[in-house]
């Protein structure tokens, strides 16, 4: 099995970890989360990381992904480098690592410092935070931040947004970046950005009007568009579940 990396240089101490990657994640049980992917939380000598394994694709796929496309995980890696480059944070990237079978891509990994968070934006909107008016405002600011500097993320989802108290305020971290583009945002397409939030029209308000205030959009516009766009995701959302029950053959009405 051939095998290629990337890392920073001042990470070349860890490189015997990154070529026995694959036998170091499947020992260690720290799983934080499993589906398509799986993410680990790995202490690799010194350094506590979360290491994303990204499932093996299908034969088609990893013929695109060796030949045509960068694959998930150089994407997260590079990504999170122009990130850096941007000032905008995530987790600190430590290493890109691709196998490949009969020269086509298996199994690959994205290796990040474990960033300290103490929840995801997620929480202020499922729970009723004392100061979770000022969360929305702040993560309203944090958005045009991202936009201001042509980011664009592809999955702004909720488990996706870390935030971290600091003293006079929050932190806003993205992970899960491997789909990103980073192109020039106009105000109205950046209140799309919010659509996957799943947010009550209450909290889109308050993110609305600080959006509005920064980017000098129309209030009333900007909450509207965010408003029509995440309604138009809940829709969607909500019929793609009542149609996998469908096809499940159960045809009774959710609750």
């Amino acid at each position: 099995m051939n095998f290629q990396c990337e890392f920073p240089p001042h990470y070349e101490y860890l490189k015997n970890s990154f070529e026995n990657i694959q036998s170091i994640f499947s020992r260690d049980d720290q799983s934080i989360h499993k589906a398509r992917n799986e993410l680990k939380i790995i202490t690799l000598d010194d350094v506590k990381t979360v290491v994303k394994s990204f499932r093996i694709p299908h034969l088609f796929n990893r013929i695109i992904y060796t030949f045509f496309r960068k694959s998930k995980a150089y994407k997260s890696y590079h990504n999170a480098l122009h990130l850096q480059e941007l000032e905008i944070s995530t987790p600190q990237p430590i290493a890109l690592i691709e196998f490949f079978e009969s020269d086509l891509l298996a199994n690959s990994y994205f290796i990040s410092e474990y960033f300290e968070y103490d929840f995801t934006i997620r929480t202020p909107l499922l729970e009723s935070l004392e100061d979770r008016n000022f969360i929305f405002t702040a993560f309203a600011a944090y958005t045009y931040t991202l936009h201001q500097a042509g980011v664009w993320h592809l999955d702004y989802s909720p488990g996706n947004i870390l935030i971290k108290r600091t003293e006079d305020s929050y932190q806003f971290s993205i992970v899960d970046i491997n789909r990103m583009e980073f192109r020039s945002i106009t105000p109205l397409q950046g209140c799309e950005n919010f659509n996957k939030l799943w947010a009550s029209d209450e909290d889109i308000e308050i993110m609305g009007r600080e959006y509005a205030r920064l980017s000098g959009l129309d209030e009333a516009t900007t909450i509207y568009e965010m408003k029509r766009h995440n309604n138009a995701n809940k829709r969607v959302k909500n019929f793609k579940k009542r149609l996998k029950r469908v096809l499940r053959g159960d045809f009774s009405t959710p609750a």
